[in-house]
C-alpha cells in the first residue's frame, strides 16, 4: 500500500475537535509544514499534547496563536507569551504535566496500560483532583495514559513502507509518539526506498501516512 499522500490529501483528514499529539522539543522535531498545514485549515477546539508550547510563529505556537487550541497538555510554555495569556484570561486551557510524567502517559497509552504511579507531584498542586496511593511508606500519584486521535511526527529519513528514522534532537517525543495514536502522519525530510533495519527508530507498522517535505 502506497502510504505516501499530499498536504492537500492531509488536510482532507482534518476537522474541529481532534486530539493531537506533535513532536519535538522547542519545536526542534515538529513537522512544521503539517503544522502549517492546519493553521491553512483553520480547524477548531483541538487538544495538543506537545512537549511545549512551541514559540508564536514557530511549531504548535501557530495553531496557539491563531486560537485554534481549546486545550494544551504540555511540560512548559516559557517560550511563548501568547501561551501565557490566554492561559491567564482562560481562553486556553492549559494541563501542566511534568516532563518525565508526560513521556510515561504517552508510553502508557501507546502500550495499552491503564497507568502508572509516580512520586514526582506529591505535595504540590500537580496532586490535585488525584489518587494518592503509599507504597512501602511513600506516596506516589496515579497518572492516566495519554492517547491522542493524530500523533505528528517529523521525521529524518522515511522510506516507502514507513520505517522512520530520526537524527539528533528530532528523536524528542516523536518515537513514542508514534506508538499512541489512532493515526500517525509523518513528515519525511528525507524519502528512500528502504532504510537500514538497524538504524529504524519508528517501524512502519506505525506510520499510516507519509507526506514529503516541500523543499
Amino acid at each position: 500500500m502506497d502510504k505516501v499522500i499530499s498536504i492537500d490529501n492531509f488536510k482532507e483528514h482534518l476537522k474541529d475537535g481532534l486530539s493531537i499529539m506533535v513532536g519535538g522539543f522547542m519545536a526542534v522535531g515538529t513537522p512544521e509544514q503539517l503544522i502549517d498545514a492546519i493553521v491553512e485549515s483553520n480547524v477548531k477546539n483541538l487538544t495538543i499534547i506537545c512537549n511545549d508550547a512551541g514559540f508564536i510563529d514557530k511549531g504548535v505556537g501557530k495553531l496557539i496563536a491563531n486560537n485554534q487550541v481549546k486545550k494544551l497538555i504540555a511540560s512548559h510554555i516559557g517560550l511563548n507569551p501568547k501561551a501565557g495569556e490566554l492561559m491567564g484570561s482562560g481562553e486556553l486551557e492549559i494541563e501542566l504535566v511534568p516532563q518525565g510524567t508526560q513521556i510515561e502517559r504517552i508510553r502508557c497509552g501507546g502500550n495499552g496500560l491503564g497507568g502508572f504511579y509516580t512520586p514526582t507531584g506529591i505535595g504540590t498542586m500537580v496532586e490535585e483532583g488525584k489518587e494518592i496511593k503509599t507504597l512501602n511508606g511513600i506516596d506516589y500519584l496515579l497518572e492516566l495514559p495519554l492517547h491522542a486521535d493524530f500523533a505528528l511526527l517529523y521525521g529524518s529519513t522515511v522510506d516507502k513502507h514507513g520505517n522512520t528514522m530520526y537524527t539528533k534532537t528530532l528523536r524528542n517525543f516523536n518515537p513514542v509518539m508514534a506508538t499512541a495514536a489512532d493515526k500517525v502522519f509523518v513528515q519525511a525530510r528525507e524519502y528512500v526506498n528502504e532504510i537500514d533495519p538497524d538504524i529504524i527508530h519508528t517501524p512502519h507498522i506505525f506510520i499510516d501516512h507519509i507526506i514529503k517535505e516541500v523543499k
